[in-house]
């Protein structure tokens, strides 16, 4: 199923799917090493995702669309500056050359923009466990995505999975009076980047380059605004904030650059196992660290949802050991 592979990884649609690699890369002396290197650089990955609320949390002196703002521009120069060392400023050239992807990398720009402002408010505003929340259900999101844009069929465990996170999230609805909107919200924009990224016949690094640079205009300009008015935080709250600001570009590029390097070398069921780790160590951040209240009556609503979630990944490696086999 194609959009539900996108979701067994919080950026799989920014990696090459595993087929571009033959049987005799399996048998090959270095397959063990090329593996735990792999796994290494996907756990460290979803390791950064699961603790970055922590790194926000350094910047609580920032206002968060400012944060997206730097978020962009050093992002882009960061990445740039990568690919153009690397020697492959052309994949950029191209991609802006090519309306129909420039128009798809505009509208996925904008949805990761949306998902990053999204992100950081709930991290500032404590609702870390909001956004963990939206990281579970985003790859059942992602199905549900498949069956409505792309006409995929699921399979009767993967309406069972879908069911019962629909029940969580409503049962989430009726015990806390409001609709999960932080947890929606972040599912349904990178589910729908990740879509629109399937489609784009553009690499990880380029892409992301391209859709921050196509943002960097917006950005920088928000961001001269504010030093124009003297609201700015950058150059005004002290050198660490400053070098925090500027390492959020890198902290942006590197943890996808280590998940598109480890998704190239292990099973896509191992991705889709590991992606759970990001979710999981922010929702203990989230309750261990910023103390955000986690009663029994939400512990039963997460409890569906990840009982939804075990269901999709067992059929998932099932599926997928039944094409190894074939």
């Amino acid at each position: 199923m194609r959009v539900g592979r996108v979701a067994c990884g919080r950026l799989t649609g920014f990696a090459r799917t595993m087929s571009g690699q033959n049987s005799s890369t399996a048998v090959a002396p270095s397959a063990i090493t090329q593996y735990r290197r792999g796994l290494a650089a996907a756990l460290s990955a979803f390791a950064f995702w699961g603790v970055f609320p922590l790194y926000l949390a350094l910047l609580a002196a920032v206002p968060a669309l400012q944060i997206l703002a730097h978020r962009v521009v050093w992002c882009c120069l960061f990445v740039v500056t990568w690919i153009a060392v690397r020697g492959e400023l052309g994949a950029i050239r191209a991609a802006l050359a090519n309306p129909v992807t420039l128009w798809r990398l505009v509208a996925s720009g904008a949805l990761i923009s949306i998902n990053w402002l999204t992100y950081v408010w709930a991290v500032k505003n404590g609702h870390v466990i909001d956004a963990s929340l939206g990281y579970f259900i985003n790859p059942l999101v992602s199905v549900v995505l498949g069956v409505v844009v792309l006409s995929e069929r699921l399979n009767r465990a993967q309406w069972t999975a879908v069911s019962l996170a629909v029940a969580g999230v409503a049962y989430l609805t009726f015990v806390t009076g409001r609709l999960p909107w932080i947890a929606l919200v972040l599912a349904l924009s990178f589910g729908l980047y990740g879509l629109i990224r399937k489609v784009v016949a553009v690499e990880s690094l380029p892409g992301l380059a391209t859709e921050t640079l196509l943002l960097t205009p917006l950005a920088a300009g928000y961001l001269a605004w504010l030093g124009t008015q003297g609201t700015g935080a950058f150059g005004r709250l002290g050198a660490a904030t400053d070098l925090l600001l500027l390492g959020s570009g890198i902290a942006t590029a590197v943890p996808l650059a280590l998940f598109a390097y480890g998704a190239r070398r292990i099973p896509l069921s191992t991705v889709g196992l590991t992606q759970y780790i990001g979710p999981t160590m922010q929702l203990l951040c989230g309750v261990f660290f910023f103390g955000e209240p986690f009663p029994r009556a939400r512990a039963i609503g997460f409890a569906l949802i990840w009982c939804a979630l075990a269901i999709y990944a067992v059929n998932g490696l099932r599926r997928s050991g039944g094409v190894a086999r074939a």
